[in-house]
């Protein structure tokens, strides 16, 4: 597929189920096949049956290695050694900055000064350049286009690309996949959202493999911007003044891209609260045995919650993420 038209040009290339696909066999050789993980246990609490996609365990900690590692494998050999630059809170820091590494790539990182510790570690553990900024006062934006316009690096865009979302759609087709090898059909499929790539690429592989299954999208109840703006039918903005321990979540407005995408495919968003995500991530501590960080765990936080009914149906569930600080998540889990 050929790169789209620069955002908010007349024309924009949007990514289809067939570059869901595409991309599936293109990462598979650096990808994780997450798994699907069951809990009799919550299945009886919640009386339906709970599919639990754990992208904890995915490369680096979160499905956002997934669209990373489907854009640097499309960047041209001539121009890899310049680079990338991209600009995350940490998990598509870590994405970043771990596909360029398997390729050969300077990585340059713009992360914000608040950023979990453990996130910002990690990239720079993976070989990357982290360049600290103020999210508050300065743009990630800018100051990524500064860098790309300095170095010739090639900038990666967190969700608002057809080739990241296109990636990250693939945990969408493993999903359905490993549903029907347990004998189930999706009814409906909770995901974490922010930009809204995870939410449109799943939004896109489920369009092709399973189009009965809704598509219901979790936010925090300070960033519920995907959730209005699927409500007006057009992009709405947070209140920029809100806070949420989600900082994988944080995102103030739908991706251009991503919403044309998710108005067309998405059925609703629901919000969870700090109280509701901090409940589910030591429910999935203590039952589960798996760590998710605060932004991972807002699906789990629905269902727990009755946000979304699970009664008589077969919900999946994205654990987006697992990179948390220990103190975080030693107090969330208290």
């Amino acid at each position: 597929m050929p790169a789209p038209a620069a955002i908010g040009s007349a024309v924009v290339n949007l990514p289809t189920h067939a570059d869901v696909v595409a991309a599936a066999a293109r990462i598979a050789p650096l990808a994780v096949k997450t798994p699907l993980l069951t809990s009799p246990a919550l299945d009886e609490l919640l009386g339906g049956r709970v599919l639990l996609k754990a992208e904890v365990f995915q490369r680096t900690g979160s499905f956002k290695f997934r669209g990373a590692c489907n854009f640097v494998r499309q960047i041209p050999e001539e121009v890899r050694p310049k680079g990338v630059v991209a600009h995350s809170s940490g998990n598509h820091a870590q994405g970043v900055a771990a596909a360029a590494a398997l390729h050969g790539m300077p990585a340059t990182i713009v992360m914000p000064s608040d950023a979990p510790a453990v996130k910002r570690r990690r990239t720079e553990a993976y070989g990357a350049r982290v360049v600290a900024y103020d999210r508050h006062r300065e743009s990630r934006e800018e100051i990524s286009a500064a860098i790309a316009a300095d170095t010739g690096a090639t900038p990666v865009p967190p969700y608002d690309h057809p080739w990241t979302i296109a990636g990250q759609g693939t945990a969408g087709l493993e999903m359905v996949e490993q549903a029907h090898s347990a004998g189930a059909d999706l009814d409906v499929v909770l995901i974490p959202c922010s930009g809204g790539g995870l939410t449109a690429g799943i939004a896109l592989a489920l369009e092709g493999v399973s189009p009965g299954t809704r598509v219901v999208t979790v936010e925090p109840e300070a960033f519920d911007d995907t959730a209005r703006s699927l409500d007006a039918g057009r992009r709405l903005g947070a209140d920029p003044s809100g806070a949420s321990i989600c900082d994988a979540l944080l995102v103030p407005t739908p991706g251009e891209i991503t919403f044309q995408i998710n108005r067309r495919l998405v059925e609703r968003g629901v919000a969870v609260d700090d109280h509701e995500v901090r409940r589910a991530m030591r429910y999935a501590f203590e039952e589960l045995k798996v760590v998710v960080e605060p932004g991972g765990a807002a699906g789990l936080a629905a269902v727990l919650s009755g946000a979304i009914d699970v009664t008589g149906r077969v919900v999946g569930v994205v654990l987006s993420g697992g990179n948390v600080d220990p103190e975080l998540f030693a107090s969330a889990i208290a």
